[in-house]
């Protein structure tokens, strides 16, 4: 049980423990919109690449064998459309995100997609996930992991919703460890990002706190081993574009 006076990080400020989950859904309420428009801008179109490296590394069937996949924190449904494209009949996604503005955006691009009938969108907590034990045979989660007020108790909801043999995927931004790129990726990000997020969406600050979020999230070493403490095996991580993103993967054994 959480203590009343236990605290946890919003950017670089520390806040109380229950008041981070409000925090962070104003922050996606006021951006849902331009999310992806801002995706694409911030990182210059290299998101998209990340995500394709997820889901080669999910490689989820392109036959008819049923294949279920969790997709939290992916209100927009980027993550879930590539797998759906990329797989066979037998798939099918579950969208679960604490934000209605983003599930809202996510069921618009369904169906501009069609593929509303293979993406489904549910309302849901990371850290209190409202499905069976060893329902999926995949979890992914992209960008979305620092924002979790308890990571480890969502970790340990990704390991109980997955069927043995069963894969975690998280792709997380990290702190970059290339002298000079460590620079000017500070530089970068600190300065341009909130100022590109106040031309596009009107809200600087926002995007000023996705920033400092970043900074505080665990490096990936320090994060494999929550994802092993979760009771995950095979842990592993994959650096990408001199480290300014990881990709962690676990498996349920």
């Amino acid at each position: 049980m959480d203590r009343p006076d236990q605290t946890t990080h919003f950017g670089y400020r520390d806040v109380p423990l229950g008041d981070k989950q409000t925090l962070v859904n104003d922050v996606f309420h006021s951006v849902a919109a331009r999310y992806d428009l801002m995706n694409d801008l911030m990182s210059a179109g290299l998101h998209r690449l990340w995500k394709d490296a997820m889901i080669t590394a999910l490689n989820p069937p392109r036959g008819d064998a049923p294949f279920a996949l969790l997709d939290v924190a992916g209100g927009t449904g980027d993550i879930s459309f590539r797998a759906a494209q990329a797989a066979g009949f037998g798939f099918h996604a579950t969208v679960c995100d604490i934000n209605t503005d983003m599930l809202e955006v996510g069921r618009d691009r369904a169906v501009k997609l069609n593929l509303d009938d293979r993406v489904t969108f549910v309302e849901g907590n990371a850290e209190a996930l409202a499905f069976a034990d060893r329902s999926f045979d995949a979890y992914t989660i992209a960008f979305g992991i620092r924002n979790v007020p308890r990571i480890d108790v969502a970790l340990r909801e990704a390991y109980r919703v997955l069927r043995p043999g069963s894969r975690f995927l998280c792709l997380e931004f990290s702190a970059v460890d290339v002298p000079g790129l460590d620079r000017i990726y500070d530089l970068y990000s600190f300065n341009v990002i909130p100022a590109i997020g106040r031309a596009v969406t009107g809200d600087a600050e926002s995007y000023r706190y996705l920033v400092e979020s970043i900074r505080r999230f665990p490096r990936p070493t320090a994060f494999a081993d929550m994802i092993s403490a979760a009771g995950f095996a095979r842990v592993s991580h994959q650096a990408m574009s001199g480290g300014i993103v990881n990709l962690h993967s676990g498996w349920r054994l």
